[in-house]
């Protein structure tokens, strides 16, 4: 049977481009230059971390060739042990990077959890969350850690990040509770409520979509804080040994060559892992200038 005829046009479903919002976001990410450098910085890291191990193995000791200065057989010189840094760098990538993405999760679920509880809520629950909010702002967090760090046994990378975001969600709590009460009585929250949408619906369709810029920019900001304060807890050996982390690497070697052994090896093995660290840490502070803009259309 004919279904066309003379002047008539099958009408065309729209399509409908279900990576058009990721596109778009990635489109604005590339024109800042600052914050495209910064995603190439942080891509070349993660692929560090995800495809290091299945190119790299775990490098063995070898006293016979300690110390070496950098060559092709290895680029970055071998430390006290005999094994090869680059080695220990790569693979030590993904223990860090991993530390730092659970307690940044946690740290940010924690944040949002209070913070948009207290600010749409208000009353006695506002209260109360906010007193357990500042009494965490005002104690200092990194000997908080230290204490944790002894109490817990942390003993894989999962519960190194928990402990890491027990002390790392406060200040975004307040800032999302700012949020939320300059939110929870415009037009469209109260019309949401007048037609009965529950308050889980009002938090996740209404609320959260108006501030996930806000907390992915600070999720990054977490995330860099806690891979500091992890390292610091492995120089300190406060947490277990770990000797594919960067904190470990640094550990080694100080205590091992303690830096005065003389030569360049020594200072090469300590700066490796730091210089890994500051490079992250600008990669990540690049890559969140434009975030802000690519997830929020009226900055521009």
């Amino acid at each position: 049977m004919e279904l066309q005829q003379e002047g008539y046009v099958t009408p065309v479903a729209p399509h409908f481009d279900k990576f058009k919002g990721v596109k778009e976001f990635f489109r604005v990410i590339w024109k800042n230059k600052m914050a495209r450098v910064g995603l190439i910085i942080v891509i070349i890291f993660m692929l560090i971390a995800a495809l290091g191990p299945l190119v790299v193995t775990t490098p063995k000791s070898d006293y016979l060739a300690r110390l070496q200065n950098p060559s092709l057989a290895h680029p970055l010189g071998t430390d006290y042990a005999g094994r090869d840094i680059f080695s220990m760098f790569i693979l030590g990538t993904r223990a860090v990077l991993i530390v730092g993405l659970y307690a940044g999760v946690f740290a940010v679920a924690i944040a949002s959890a209070v913070g948009i509880t207290a600010g749409l809520l208000g009353g006695k629950v506002d209260e109360m969350l906010m007193i357990l909010t500042n009494i965490v702002l005002t104690m200092p967090s990194f000997p908080v850690m230290m204490v944790l760090s002894m109490i817990i046994n942390v003993n894989n990378n999962f519960l190194f990040g928990l402990v890491l975001s027990l002390w790392s969600w406060a200040a975004l709590a307040k800032a999302i509770r700012t949020q939320v009460l300059t939110m929870r009585n415009k037009e469209f929250i109260e019309a949401s409520r007048l037609m009965g949408v529950s308050t889980f619906n009002i938090i996740t369709k209404d609320i959260f979509p108006n501030i996930v810029s806000f907390v992915t920019v600070n999720f990054i900001s977490i995330m860099k804080g806690t891979i500091v304060t992890s390292v610091g807890l492995m120089v300190l050996g406060l947490v277990p040994f770990d000797g594919q982390h960067w904190g470990m690497m640094m550990q080694m070697a100080m205590s091992q060559t303690s830096l005065l052994y003389g030569g360049i090896q020594p200072i090469v093995n300590f700066m490796t892992p730091v210089m890994g660290i500051l490079l992250f840490q600008l990669g990540c502070y690049l890559f969140a200038m434009g975030i802000d803009e690519a997830m929020n259309p009226r900055l521009r």
